[in-house]
C-alpha cells in the first residue's frame, strides 16, 4: 500500500491557506497531500467536519520528574498534552530532582522520556550561577536552549543568575549558538515587595499581584535585551504578561537583536479579578494583570507581536496549592491540555485566520528552536503530527476531562468553544475522544539541528 494511514475530508490548515485535502501518511512521515483513492490506504480516517491543524509544540512544560514525578511525569504529562492536540514538548529543567543543569542528569532525564513519554519532546536545560562550566557538555548532549530565572524560581535547588553569571552564561551560549529563555522579573524588585506586603500582614489575592507588578518584567526584560546586546545571545523570553514588555522586545528586535517571546494562554483568557474569583489555582508568576493589561495582551498577539503560545504548565499536589498565605502557595497554572484549544478560542473570538493559530502553535516554535525540517506545517515530508479539531463541538473542562495527574486547573468551567477529536503522533494515532490514550504511542527524544 502506498500509504499506512489516508485521512480524507478534511479542512487542512497549511501555511498559507485552509483548504479540504486528504493526507497521505507513509511511515510517519506525510507522504502526499490532494486528492487520494482509499484503497490505496491500509487504514483510512474520515476527518470530514473537520479541521487539521499541525500538531501543537509546546515549548515550556514542567514535568517534574524525576524527584517529583507525584507532581506530573512524563506518562501523565505526555498524554495530558496529547488530548490537547499537542504532538511535541520541550521539558524545562528544574523542578525535578535534581535540576538538569549537566549532562549527566540530562541524558538520565532522555531515558525517562524515551521510555515514558508518548509524544516527541526536547529538553532544556538549565543556567544557574553553579554551572557555567557544564553548558558546553548541555549543549552538545542536545539541549534545546538554556533556562534562568532572574528572580527566584520558588524552587531552592535552581538558583536564579546575578548579573555576573547572567552575562557570563550569555556570553558562553551564544558562542555555543544556542537559545537562552528568560523568566524575566526583577529580583530586588519581587523580593523587596513581597516582604514590604507580609510584614504589614498582607498576604491575599491583592497583595501578591502588587508585589510583582508590569515594572517588575519590564525592567528585567529591558536588562535582559541590553546584556545580549553586548554580548550576542539569542534570547527567548518566556510568560510575557504585559503589552509594553511585548513593545520592547519587538524594538530590540526591530534593531536586529536575535530574540523571540512566547506568551500563555491563561494571561489571554483571564485577568487578576478572575484570580480573585477561582482563588489559588489562578496563582502563577508573573501574575494576572488586570483586564486592560489582557485586552492589550490579545490585541498584541492579533497583530503578530507575539511569536508563540505556550502552555507552562507548571502542577503540584493540592497541599502544595491551598495556603491561606499566598506568598506560600506553589505559583505554577496546570493547563498544559488547553493551549491549542485556548488559540483556536481567541481566533475564532476575533477573527483572525486558522493559519495564525498554527503560526503560534507550531511553526514558529519549529523555526525557532530548529527542528523545522520536520515538525511545525503540514506539508509533504514533514512528521505526520496533527489534531484534528471540531470547531464547532464545544469542550467543557471538568474534573473527569483533564489528564494532568493531579486534578485541578484554573480552566475548570471553561467552555471551548471547539475541541479536539484526535492526535496524530509521526502517523500513530496517540488521542482519540472515543478510545481516550493510545498507551502504545512512544514519542522520541529530538535534538536541535545543528547551525
Amino acid at each position: 500500500m502506498p500509504y499506512d494511514l489516508l485521512i480524507k475530508n478534511g479542512d487542512v490548515v497549511l501555511a498559507h491557506e485552509v483548504k479540504k485535502l486528504d493526507i497521505g501518511i507513509k511511515d510517519g512521515k506525510i507522504a502526499a497531500l490532494g486528492d487520494l483513492l482509499e484503497d490505496q490506504a491500509e487504514k483510512v480516517i474520515n476527518a470530514k467536519g473537520k479541521t487539521i491543524v499541525p500538531g501543537m509544540i509546546d515549548v515550556h512544560v514542567h514535568f517534574d520528574e524525576p524527584g517529583r514525578e507525584n507532581w506530573e511525569g512524563f506518562d501523565t504529562g505526555s498524554a495530558m498534552l496529547a488530548a490537547g492536540g499537542c504532538t511535541t514538548f520541550f521539558d524545562m529543567p528544574l523542578n525535578g530532582i535534581p535540576s538538569t543543569v549537566n549532562k549527566k542528569v540530562f541524558d538520565e532525564k532522555v531515558v525517562i522520556g524515551e521510555a515514558k513519554s508518548h509524544i516527541d519532546f526536547g529538553l532544556w536545560g538549565g543556567l544557574v550561577p553553579e554551572n557555567l562550566m557544564d553548558l558546553e557538555g548541555l549543549a552538545h548532549a542536545g539541549a534545546i536552549g538554556f533556562k534562568a530565572f532572574l528572580s527566584p524560581s520558588g524552587n531552592p535547588y535552581f538558583h536564579s543568575v546575578d548579573d555576573s553569571s547572567l552575562l557570563e552564561g550569555m556570553k558562553r551560549i551564544a558562542k555555543l549558538g544556542a537559545v537562552l529563555a528568560l523568566h524575566s522579573e526583577s529580583a530586588p524588585m519581587v523580593t523587596f515587595l513581597q516582604k514590604e506586603k507580609e510584614a504589614q500582614g498582607l498576604t491575599g489575592y491583592d497583595a501578591y499581584a502588587e508585589s510583582r507588578p508590569v515594572l517588575a518584567e519590564i525592567e528585567a526584560v529591558s536588562r535582559a535585551l541590553m546584556f545580549a546586546e553586548l554580548t550576542g545571545c539569542p534570547l527567548h523570553f518566556v510568560h510575557i504578561s504585559s503589552a509594553e514588555a511585548v513593545d520592547l522586545i519587538q524594538t530590540a528586535k526591530k534593531k536586529g537583536q536575535d530574540v523571540t517571546l512566547e506568551t500563555c494562554p491563561h494571561y489571554l483568557l483571564y485577568n487578576h479579578d478572575d484570580f480573585r474569583q477561582v482563588g489559588v489555582v489562578g496563582k502563577c508568576a508573573p501574575p494576572l494583570r488586570s483586564e486592560s493589561e489582557q485586552y492589550a495582551l490579545v490585541d498584541r498577539l492579533a497583530h503578530q507581536q507575539i511569536d508563540m503560545i505556550s502552555s507552562d504548565h507548571s502542577p503540584c499536589e493540592w497541599k502544595d496549592k491551598q495556603k491561606d498565605n499566598l506568598f506560600e502557595a506553589w505559583g505554577g497554572i496546570s493547563g498544559g491540555q488547553f493551549s491549542l484549544l485556548s488559540a483556536i478560542e481567541i481566533a475564532l473570538a476575533h477573527h483572525l485566520p486558522l493559519t495564525q493559530v498554527a503560526e503560534w502553535t507550531a511553526k514558529r516554535p519549529a523555526e525557532r528552536f530548529r527542528i523545522a525540517a520536520e515538525k511545525g506545517e503540514i506539508r509533504e515530508g514533514a512528521d505526520a503530527d496533527l489534531a484534528l479539531v471540531a470547531l464547532d463541538v464545544p469542550h467543557v473542562v471538568t474534573k473527569d476531562t483533564l489528564f494532568q495527574k493531579n486534578k485541578f486547573s484554573l480552566y475548570e468551567g471553561h467552555v471551548f468553544p471547539s475541541s479536539i477529536q484526535m492526535t496524530i503522533s509521526r502517523g500513530t494515532l496517540v488521542y482519540s475522544t472515543d478510545k481516550q490514550i493510545n498507551d502504545e504511542a512512544k514519542g522520541r527524544w529530538i535534538r536541535p539541528s545543528k547551525i
